[in-house]
């Protein structure tokens, strides 16, 4: 489950009892626990997963892992720019770590991941376990 999936209504009950704008001081430091943003699509049997992750220079500094139900995406990014000074600091810089609870269970052995633009876009298929497939039953005919 996304901790954060009702942020709008904590941050307007936040604001009633604090006062407004209370958390907008906060709000840079709080999006970060909230990296990378992710789109989860489904249909009956498959999954995708896009993940906004800009300014990925190697693939190589990002790791998917797969759970039965779970995704967790890990990682650094390196925005920092050799002679220069930063003065605006807005985009995420650094490791991030993100779990995502998925519809259904999925197989660990057809997954297809892929780095374009700045999306990591993640492909699922249903795990199907033998116990739900769909069987037919003999039946028995018994004589009087």
């Amino acid at each position: 489950m996304d901790p954060f999936k009702n942020w709008q209504e904590w941050h307007k009950n936040i604001d009633t009892f604090l006062g407004d704008g209370f958390l907008s001081s906060f709000e840079s430091i709080l999006q970060y626990n909230h990296f990378p943003l992710v789109n989860v699509c489904k249909t009956e049997n498959e999954i995708l997963v896009i993940a906004n992750i800009p300014g990925l220079n190697d693939i190589n500094n990002v790791d998917v892992y797969i759970d039965y139900q779970s995704l967790e995406l890990k990682g650094d990014i390196n925005l920092r720019y050799k002679g220069y000074n930063l003065v605006q600091d807005e985009l995420f810089n650094g490791h991030f770590e993100r779990s995502i609870e998925l519809p259904y269970p999925v197989k660990d052995d057809r997954i297809d991941a892929t780095y374009q633009n700045g999306l990591l876009i993640i492909h699922l298929h249903r795990l199907i376990p033998d116990d739900m497939r769909r069987q037919k039953i003999s039946i028995k005919k018994i004589e009087e």
